[in-house]
């Protein structure tokens, strides 16, 4: 998964000896006045809290796009990782081995939180991001992780059915019926059928998959994907239907009939074999083979 240009960048490195402005750009004058932090991702929670403070009111008399703002901006979102840690810790168990874009999608969450947060409302960022990264990770479920497309409506309903479920399972012993759990929610039992039905999109299996309960990783006699179960595209069946129309109507024909219909389409035989066989010129027996035609093509239109 590609994030967009909000992914937080790498930490500056300060000019060098070697960049022409280095001796005309000291450290602190790149950094905006604030201190240098080498790595701001391994600071401890509890010094970030301290840190972020004093680095959200130097960006604020910043300028957008410049050296000092980049560096405060990029050294919140490294020093707030353990913020978007904590938020993925309660999906973990729906990451389907995605944890990786979970991440990257909290840190969206945790980047709009900075660009909106605002120090003088005497309120910890904290308390504002971890909605922020929430919402932006709950929104990635909703839109982006679903195998089939299904209305948002059905979307939130399956969210709806588990947590029923769960606290019905529990006084129940069981697993709650669609009667029961249309009761606990208020809906109607269609309803709670069409959000059961809505859940199978959630993911998808490939049709690669062992079928028989035997472990991927092992082959074996009775091993088999779903895709070998899966029968190749024949088509002689489609003409199944029409022998069986076709078997009557030739019993209706008579012998020699039934003869040059066996010889020209059985035997494969042209039509002047055929006439040589039965006696006839091959223009005759031409003209036999289109009646004949003609009359089984009308009984099988007729019988349809």
């Amino acid at each position: 998964m590609t994030t967009t240009s909000e992914k937080p960048t790498a930490t500056p490195v300060p000019p060098t000896a070697e960049d022409p402005q280095a001796r005309q750009t000291p450290t602190h004058r790149f950094t905006g006045g604030l201190p240098w932090i080498e790595d701001a991702g391994n600071i401890a929670p509890r010094d970030a809290r301290v840190l972020s403070k004093l680095f959200f009111d130097r960006l604020r008399n910043l300028d957008e796009g410049t050296r000092e703002y980049q560096y405060a901006r990029n050294t919140l979102i490294e020093m707030n990782q353990s913020l978007v840690w904590f938020a993925v810790g309660r999906f973990r168990s729906r990451g389907n081995g995605e944890m990786e874009d979970i991440v990257q999608v909290g840190t969206i969450g945790l980047i709009k939180a900075i660009d909106r947060f605002d120090l003088s409302r005497e309120v910890e960022f904290a308390t504002l991001a971890i909605p922020y990264i929430v919402g932006e990770i709950k929104r990635y479920f909703r839109d982006a992780t679903w195998a089939v497309h299904v209305p948002r409506r059905l979307q939130e309903l399956r969210v709806d059915l588990t947590k029923a479920r769960e606290q019905l399972v529990g006084p129940l012993g069981r697993e709650p019926t669609v009667v029961e759990l249309a009761g606990h929610l208020g809906l109607s039992d269609e309803e709670v059928v069409d959000g059961q039905m809505a859940s199978n999109c959630y993911t998808t299996s490939s049709i690669e998959a062992p079928t028989d309960g035997v472990d991927s990783g092992k082959t074996g006699a009775n091993s088999r994907s779903y895709a070998e179960t899966i029968g190749a595209h024949d088509p002689a069946m489609a003409l199944v239907e029409d022998f069986h129309t076709l078997a009557p109507l030739l019993e209706q024909l008579g012998d020699q009939d039934r003869r040059i219909i066996e010889m020209r389409y059985g035997q494969e035989l042209t039509q002047r074999q055929i006439g040589e066989e039965l006696g006839f010129s091959q223009m005759h027996i031409s003209r036999l083979l289109s009646r004949l035609l003609t009359r089984l093509r009308a009984g099988m239109l007729t019988d349809q």
